[in-house]
């Protein structure tokens, strides 16, 4: 067969087969480093190399962590757990150890079944220490097991000193792992470790595992610290609350017997709570020992059970007073507490595990906290109509508030548009607005939504490009004309100072279909909100409703019943089946359903995995590291109608990174 002769225009432009790179090894984290790992300073890389020596103590192999911070700007992390295997690896001819360190997606935490090396353990990708690697100048690893001790070191990510095993001397010490790293600073904006947040976490380790004992020890100043905890978490939030707690301390724990029927042997929280009058609450959560300092779905399940078992606890007892609704950041508001989650298989938002996203973890939670507060409650009644008058204070609060600004908007508002579904609330805080992409979608979305807080404004078809349309036009379009109305804002440049008091809703959400038409939609929206509402996008009220694409149906399995599990894209559809084969599912024993647009989801469907706060994905729209002028040029290349040439040129050479943030 002929090979196809070069275009013209590949060879101007450069683009041709040739052009595609392929990054091996290590090389994506050298070149995008901010994908695996904080970039402001080393102390994430470090963090990876203590999250495994917290998860062999998790597993009870340990009970001692030493860090170290060497004079020469390197970092030891030493313990006492079973230390990494040295033998060839049966499959990669090669010493695991040295995979660990130097193959993404390698690691002993994938196989979280029954006799697999770890059972709860916060690592998912196999790829933190080897970031680490990859991110330091040299990096020194020995290992103590079976009676040898094993060393290599690694230089920029690559072996540098080859293994050397040798048998271990008298009164060595038997088993361990010791990770020397000198991170590389030209990865980072300061070299610099954060004492203060390095202190924090080694602490909040020793709290999260009573009976071992962390010690940081700094060589320049020859200063020791060591915490052992004993008393656990509410001795851990005594020390750290700002003020005296209303009643006393909330504490308690559950998890899973092997005769639970929706989660797995062992899945379970422990948490201290406590309800302080004034003061910066308190808030600390970690998932298999791991910080989630973004929170997520744990922490939703928390808040839930609170909610539930003080609601009933006011109904039981007629406390509400008439008139005031109450919700659950009103029982949340004065909360302080350090909750510890243990998720058998967890799914974190992005590499650095800032954010639990496993939906389960909801109901996991919530299920052992409010029975546990509800039996509490009921056994100190003093004190739980303590809490519910600063519950009932909270939303009394927040209701003045709203009533406030429902005044100062005057008698002269537009009339809303009709296609409008509005919420009951006036809380602008609490309250946010779906721009749905159909009627049909939006038929589910108000069937489907709260009432409470959520509005819904259905839009027909393609909203028009408004890149090039001039202000004053703006209103001939129907759509955008109903979108000004329902938020309650006027079009305005990037200079003006608009009047923000006409505010109705804290978050505009764009809601379309996961498919192309819908991101196209979704570009159409997010350009009128940049060119004539970029107030709204400055001040953080503009976010993108992540809808997923596919549903798989699985089995029963276990002692697992039949279940609906949701996947955002390709990515964590493959993930989910992956987990599906490890629990044993037989292959093909499931079904995949792509949903071919929002309008296919029944009412509950959308809810659960679009609308609900608890369980959805919504990004929030911000410029990023670009200023509004550099973003105005690119967009300006994507939507003027004259930029046909600069369009493909960008296409042409940036046609690789399709994967934007937004």
């Amino acid at each position: 067969m002929a090979t196809p002769p070069k275009t013209t225009s590949d060879s101007a432009s450069g683009y041709s087969e040739g052009s595609i790179r392929v990054l091996k090894g290590l090389e994506p984290v050298k070149q995008r480093p901010g994908m695996y790992t904080r970039t402001d300073n080393p102390l994430h890389i470090i963090q990876e190399v203590l999250d495994n020596a917290a998860d062999e103590a998790l597993a009870g192999y340990g009970k001692k962590i030493k860090v170290t911070l060497h004079a020469d700007g390197s970092v030891s992390v030493e313990d006492d757990g079973r230390g990494i295997p040295f033998g060839m690896h049966p499959e990669e001819k090669a010493p695991v150890i040295e995979l660990v360190y130097t193959r993404l997606h390698a690691g002993g935490k994938f196989d979280k079944g029954s006799g697999g090396a770890y059972s709860f353990s916060g690592g998912l990708h196999g790829v933190g220490v080897s970031v680490t690697n990859a991110l330091s100048k040299r990096l020194e690893v020995t290992s103590h097991r079976e009676g040898s001790a094993a060393k290599l070191a690694f230089g920029a990510g690559d072996v540098i000193e080859a293994l050397e095993i040798r048998k271990l001397e008298a009164g060595e010490r038997k088993q361990g792992t010791t990770v020397r790293a000198w991170p590389d600073a030209k990865y980072f904006e300061t070299a610099a470790l954060p004492m203060n947040e390095l202190t924090h976490l080694l602490r909040s380790k020793a709290v999260l595992m009573p009976g071992v004992s962390v010690t940081l020890t700094v060589e320049k100043t020859k200063e020791t610290q060591q915490w052992l905890y004993k008393g656990g978490l509410s001795d851990y939030l005594m020390q750290t609350l700002n003020g005296d707690p209303v009643i006393p301390l909330f504490e308690g724990s559950g998890h899973a017997d092997k005769n639970a029927d929706n989660f797995a042997e062992g899945e379970g929280a422990d948490w201290c709570v406590a309800f302080t009058e004034d003061g910066q609450p308190v808030r600390e959560s970690y998932v298999n020992l791991i910080p989630t300092s973004a929170g997520g779905t744990h922490e939703s399940g928390l808040r839930d059970g609170l909610f539930t078992a003080v609601k009933g606890f006011i109904e039981l007892h007629s406390l509400l007073p008439k008139g005031v609704k109450l919700l659950p950041e009103d029982v949340f508001a004065r909360a302080s507490y350090v909750l510890s989650a243990k998720v058998l298989d967890p799914q974190f938002q992005g590499q650095i595990k800032e954010r639990l996203n496993s939906r389960d973890a909801v109901r996991l939670v919530s299920s052992f906290v409010r029975p546990a507060l509800e039996l509490w409650l009921n056994q100190h009644v003093d004190y739980g109509k303590k809490l519910a008058e600063l519950a009932i204070k909270a939303a009394q609060t927040r209701q003045r508030a709203g009533q406030k600004v429902e005044k100062r908007k005057g008698s002269g508002v537009a009339v809303l548009p009709g296609k409008l579904t509005d919420c009951e609330s006036k809380d602008i805080s609490h309250n946010e607005v779906f721009l749905v992409e159909g009627d049909s979608a939006g038929g589910s979305a108000k069937m489907g939504r709260d009432k409470e807080s959520q509005a819904i404004l259905p839009l027909r078809g393609k909203v028009l490009n408004t890149w090039e349309v001039e202000r004053d036009r703006l209103f001939a379009n129907t759509e955008i004309h109903d979108i000004s109305v329902a938020v309650g804002v006027d079009p305005h440049g990037p200079n003006d100072s608009p009047d923000m008091s006409g505010l109705r809703y804290g978050k505009i959400c764009i809601l379309s279909d996961a498919d192309v038409d819908g991101s196209h939609i979704q570009v159409l929206l997010l350009t009128l909100f940049f060119r004539h509402f970029p107030k709204l996008i400055e001040t953080g009220h503009v976010y993108v409703a992540k809808p997923p694409l596919f549903r798989v149906d699985a089995p029963a399995r276990g002692k697992k019943p039949a279940s609906k599990v949701y996947a955002l894209d390709e990515g964590e559809l493959t993930a989910t089946l992956d987990k599906l084969r490890k629990d044993g599912v037989r292959e093909g024993a499931w079904s995949i359903s792509r949903f071919k647009g929002l309008g296919e989801m029944s009412a509950e469907q959308l809810w659960e995995t679009t609308l609900n706060p608890d369980t959805r994905r919504l990004m929030q729209v911000q410029l990023g590291r670009f200023d509004f002028t550099s973003t105005q040029g690119e967009i300006t290349k994507l939507m003027g109608k004259g930029e046909a040439a600069a369009r493909r040129e960008l296409m042409e050479l940036r046609a690789d990174d399709v994967d934007i943030d937004v």
